[in-house]
């Protein structure tokens, strides 16, 4: 438990300090990503982006498991 609490503040410490760059990412703006823009009312549900984040995230923790 120790070693994943640790492993997950770096991985926070780094994405903090990398804010700037990741921002530049297209990350929430890819195709597939739900948008409805109408009078007084928007909805947006990024979708792709979620798939995509889970498969990074699965990959991650299956590769520290190993």
């Amino acid at each position: 438990m120790q070693r994943l609490l640790l492993i997950l503040g770096c991985l926070f410490l780094v994405a903090a300090i990398a804010w700037p760059w990741l921002s530049r990412l297209p990350l929430g703006r890819l195709p597939g990503d739900i948008r409805i823009v109408r009078d007084g009312f928007s909805f947006y549900f990024p979708i792709t982006t979620c798939i995509l984040i889970s498969l990074l995230v699965s990959l991650v923790l299956w590769l520290l498991r190993r």
